[in-house]
This record gives structure tokens, C-alpha cells and sequence, in this order.
């Protein structure tokens, strides 16, 4: 292979490279990396730069050096945090995630409006008016961090104006409320993972080219009607998503596919 020529430091431009060969299947899992020369021929490159990528890419867990025998691709490893999505009710409390997370600052609360991502979402037209409440989220174990957003529309908040008034009211208890004005909740969920922005990989101190999961919750009332949404966004390689399945009515699966 010829000497790569993209922007950046060099080293990171040889670590993207094998990243990308590990990503295409040319260094499987549990294979050895070419040695130290063979880097160096195929990337022309000098032994510090080499050295450097290898290091970069065993920071984020790609790959582990072994004494005496070189580099190996490390297998798909379980993420070391586990976030429940299931959202459970006793009575009139619902109970979502359980995950123990704790606030890395006090919650940011603001006025914004719907976008072209979130406004399709909550069935309104993009500029419509909405709560916003922003919390760093932060997990002792295993030392992840989150991104936990919240969109309540000024149509909800009306009609219960405890959410008016405190928009950063918790998540179960902003559901006990929705339960008490008479709504029946339901929810739907989509996931993807995608890079991360500047700022997001800033404030969940991500490695370089770690993916951000990015879940958008959600929560519908009579006639599934939506009420809220709540974005997480966290490390595609710290955390993994569980959920409890239930059985939907056609009705409802009607309804989330429209």
C-alpha cells in the first residue's frame, strides 16, 4: 500500500488506516497485526509513528499489546455499562431506566423550537414552540457519561401546567402527571449511532472516532397522541441498550409506522 495522504498528524492518519482495515475485515478478531517493519513498509512511515498509532488504538480498546508476541485485534467486548430502557408501573409511578445515573451539574432549562428532526417526531411543524431541559448525566462505576435532553411542547405544558412551571421535573414524575390530567401513555423508540459532534464529544469525553448512541424516546398519550421527547446520547463503546418486549395491538403498530 502506497503512503497515505490525509489531513492530520501523521500517526493518526496510520491509526484511521488500520482502523479502517479492522472496520473492513482485513484484521479480524483475535488476529495479529503486521509487525512493526511491515507497518512501516505498507504505510511508509517511520517506527515512532507506528509506535504511536499502535498506541492510539490500543487507548480505545482496539487492539492489545502482547509481550513478546506484537499486536492482536481485541473481539467485540461487552460494554461495560448496561442501560435498561424498559420502562416499568406500580400503580400510578412508572419507573424509566433504572440505570443509577447521577447529575454532573444542575439541569440547563430553555425555550427552543421544534426542528426538522424533532418536529416529525412530536407530529408538529418545525418552529413550534417547546420546553427544553438539558442534564449531563454521569455514571460512577463505570465512569460514562450522558447526554439526557428533554422537548416538552407548549401544548402539553398547558394542559398540565406543573410542567410549566418546572419543566425539569423528573422523568417519573412528569409521567405521573400526564397520568393524572388522563392520559393512557404509551411509547415509541428509535436508535442509531453516528459520530459524534465537537461539543458532544467534549462533554461525554469520547476517544477519537468512538461513535455516540443516540436514543429518542417518545411518550405518547390518548390516541397516541405525542406528548414529550427525550433524546440520551452516550458512548457507542461504554454502554448497551436493554429493553423489555411486549406484544403491540395492529393498532399501534399502525400508528408508529405511519
Amino acid at each position: 500500500m502506497a503512503g497515505i495522504e490525509r489531513p492530520g498528524p501523521l500517526y493518526q492518519q496510520v491509526a484511521a488506516a488500520i482502523r479502517q482495515g479492522i472496520a473492513d475485515g482485513d484484521f479480524p478478531p483475535g488476529a495479529p497485526l503486521p509487525s512493526e517493519s511491515q507497518l512501516i513498509e505498507r504505510y511508509e512511515v517511520s517506527r515512532p509513528t507506528v509506535r504511536n498509532a499502535i498506541a492510539a488504538l490500543r487507548s480505545e480498546g482496539l487492539i492489545e499489546v502482547r509481550h513478546g508476541k506484537g499486536s492482536f485485534v481485541k473481539g467485540a467486548p461487552t460494554p461495560p455499562l448496561t442501560i435498561d430502557r424498559s420502562i416499568t408501573r406500580t400503580g400510578k409511578t412508572y419507573a424509566p431506566d433504572a440505570t443509577p445515573w447521577e447529575q454532573a451539574q444542575e439541569p440547563t432549562v430553555y425555550r427552543t423550537t421544534t426542528t426538522d428532526t424533532t418536529g416529525p417526531l412530536l407530529e408538529l411543524t418545525e418552529g413550534e414552540a417547546l420546553f427544553g431541559v438539558d442534564r449531563v448525566l454521569f455514571h460512577q462505576v463505570t465512569q460514562t457519561r450522558a447526554l439526557h435532553r428533554v422537548l416538552i411542547p407548549f401544548a402539553t405544558a398547558e394542559n398540565v401546567p406543573a410542567l410549566a412551571e418546572a419543566p425539569d421535573t423528573a422523568l417519573e414524575e412528569i409521567y405521573a402527571a400526564l397520568a393524572a390530567a388522563g392520559h393512557k401513555l404509551t411509547w415509541s423508540e428509535t436508535v442509531r449511532a453516528r459520530m459524534p459532534q465537537a461539543d458532544e464529544r467534549s462533554a461525554l469525553e469520547l476517544p477519537d472516532a468512538t461513535p455516540v448512541m443516540h436514543t429518542m424516546r417518545v411518550t405518547h398519550g390518548t390516541d397516541y397522541q405525542p406528548l414529550l421527547l427525550d433524546e440520551l446520547r452516550t458512548s457507542g463503546s461504554q454502554a448497551q441498550l436493554a429493553y423489555r418486549i411486549t406484544a403491540d395491538s395492529p393498532r399501534a403498530l399502525r400508528a408508529v409506522r405511519s
